[in-house]
């Protein structure tokens, strides 16, 4: 993999100058070459444009196509509304008949009426980049590529503000705009400068409307996101040995990204692959098992502690989920030191076999949770198991760890015959849990929440998926009255995750989000945004019963509901989506008036 990266990385126009923006996430400093398009479009009429480079602000809720000339209407000017301390995204697209240009962006300071000002860094310019995606077709499954049609999606952020435009070809620029929390209300106005060797410069208007509302830092959102990360998947990429210092290094700015996002859950294998082969990259055991020729066990904490640490000192702090007594296959292993080598059992739970490999581990585990300070929040994590094996698993759980309590993805409704012991309970999206039960676990301090996984069409983050849908999520969030969401995959890439997002098994982009090098993507800056207004939406709704605005409490309470849906709407979602959060605006701004 090392070698097929670094062949990418082609010196010549079709890559950026050295220019890259000055944000201490990034940790990128050139781009490299996108795939050939499987399915280029052959019936547009290029030679009908005018010469050189066109560019036109546009909806964020665009995918364009890179083959396809886009059907807008030209505009130069955008004007958004935020928060402090609020991100929010703009969308510029270039297109051109012409051979390679050579184009550099730059923003300028925002400057509002009064003289405050904000410094052109808060405007960060990503050239977004095309990754080879699939079809939706029947979801779940396995898949051959030949059978499923493919094409290119529009959806790695490179951060860089220089590339080469080759010729008859679409090329969208991401913008994210983070409002400092200390920013003085008002409207900042600023200029975005598109340098085209050859032709004239093209300068578009930025204008935002800074309400004076402050958004607390992602580490105070009380959202609940769970998206579970792969660190072997980094180690593999950049073909490097797992836990050496470089692995640490190239962790960190892709975790912080997590952590900046609001995630409260460390992921954690306490044993070799608890999925099964599901993701290209497998799981390792974070702790090291090994079983002594006397029969007694001992276990090296050494990863697991540098992992939660080294994740904790990053901002997520509230739970450690760890990776699973009840694995895909009932399949466990550990070093045999009397056979002088790893040794792979199968033991279902309820077993002879599965109680002596268990007992010990809780025993020990558990008084080094208690050492570390750790055991209130850690939780013993499963996926999907079935009710026979969690149930024989929580009686020797409740006998030896019982203040543990579990992490589920429960497809089984099992919160109903374990109220007490499934304290982090997700439920799969479109199975409605009772609003009774929901009360008494919020009353409990119990945790729940819902996923989206290969089943669902309708709302994903694959890479086909339209953009909205990951803001969706999070207004589905707080319409059916869940804590937070959860996702299987944050970053278990595929073979050339930069070129290819398809997997064997299930739709692509399924099982990562985020791309190498710290790169993010459209489908997590929208999911981001999802999140940022349930935390607004949560915030309004204390704020308005505080002031016993009831009337708009209720008004807040309708916009929010019909986001309760478990299909696509009939409406148009993104319509739907940006009168909602105009709403929010309008009463952010009506309580500051009381």
């Amino acid at each position: 993999m090392k070698l097929f990266f670094k062949s990418l990385f082609v010196f010549s126009i079709l890559m950026t100058l050295g220019c890259q923006n000055a944000n201490k996430d990034f940790t990128v400093t050139q781009t490299y070459e996108e795939p050939q398009d499987p399915s280029p479009s052959t019936d547009e009429n290029w030679a009908a444009l005018p010469n050189g480079i066109q560019a036109s602000v546009t909806s964020t809720d665009i995918r364009f196509v890179r083959s396809e000339i886009p059907k807008i209407e030209q505009q130069n000017t955008w004007s958004g509304t935020a928060w402090k301390g609020e991100r929010t995204s703009a969308q510029v697209v270039l297109w051109s008949k012409d051979s390679l240009t050579e184009v550099n962006t730059k923003f300028f300071e925002f400057k509002s009426d009064s003289g405050e000002t904000l410094t052109s860094d808060i405007a960060k310019i990503n050239f977004v980049k095309y990754v080879i995606t699939d079809e939706y077709a029947e979801g779940c499954g396995y898949r051959k590529p030949e059978d499923y049609a493919s094409s290119l999606a529009a959806d790695a952020l490179d951060p860089v503000s220089s590339y080469g435009i080759k010729a008859q070809e679409t090329r969208p620029i991401w913008i994210t705009i983070d409002v400092p929390a200390d920013a003085k209300a008002g409207t900042y106005k600023s200029t975005f400068t598109i340098d085209i060797k050859g032709q004239d410069t093209k300068t578009m208007d930025f204008s935002i409307r800074v309400i004076d509302k402050v958004l607390p830092p992602a580490s105070d959102w009380k959202f609940h996101l769970d998206l579970w990360q792969n660190p072997y998947a980094v180690a593999r990429f950049h073909d490097i040995e797992p836990w050496s210092q470089e692995h640490w290094d190239l962790l960190k700015p892709i975790m912080k990204r997590l952590a900046d996002a609001g995630q409260k859950v460390i992921t954690v294998s306490l044993n070799k692959r608890p999925w099964g082969g599901q993701t290209f990259d497998q799981f390792e055991a974070m702790i090291e098992w090994r079983k002594k020729a006397d029969g007694t066990w001992t276990y090296d904490y050494t990863i697991f502690d540098n992992w939660v640490q080294m994740m904790m000192d990053l901002g997520v702090k509230n739970q450690i989920s760890c990776y699973s007594m009840v694995p895909w296959g009932n399949e466990f292993y550990y070093f045999d030191e009397a056979e002088d080598k790893e040794v792979k059992i199968k033991a279902a739970p309820g077993t002879e076999a599965y109680n002596d490999l268990w007992i010990p581990f809780l025993e020990q585990f558990k008084a080094h949770l208690e050492q570390k300070g750790w055991n209130t929040i850690t939780r013993i994590a499963m996926d999907e198991r079935g009710p026979a094996e969690m149930k024989a698993m929580l009686q020797l759980l409740n006998a030896h760890a019982p203040e543990s309590g579990v992490s589920f993805a429960d497809n089984h409704k099992s919160y109903k015959l374990y109220p007490d012991e499934l304290k982090d309970m997700s439920v799969a999206f479109g199975d409605p849990v009772d609003e009774e039960d929901l009360v008494v676990r919020r009353a409990n301090g119990y945790i729940s929440t819902f996923y989206v996984s290969c089943a669902d069409d309708f709302p994903n983050t694959f890479t086909f998926s339209a953009p909205a849908e990951g803001t969706f999520i999070g207004w589905y969030t707080m319409a059916a009255d869940f804590d937070g969401f959860l996702r299987w995959s944050y970053n278990s890439w595929t073979e050339n995750p930069l070129q290819d997002s398809r997997f064997v098994t299930w739709p692509s982009g399924d099982t990562y989000i985020v791309y190498p090098h710290n790169r993010s993507s459209i489908r997590f800056e929208r999911l981001r945004e999802g999140i940022q207004d349930a935390e607004k939406i949560r915030i309004l709704r204390e704020d308005l019963l505080a002031r016993k605005l009831l009337d708009e409490l209720h008004h807040l309470d309708l916009v929010v509901a019909q986001f309760n849906i478990t299909s696509k709407p009939k409406k148009n979602l993104e319509t739907m989506l940006n009168d909602a959060k105009n709403t929010l605006n309008i009463l952010a701004e009506k309580i500051n008036e009381k």
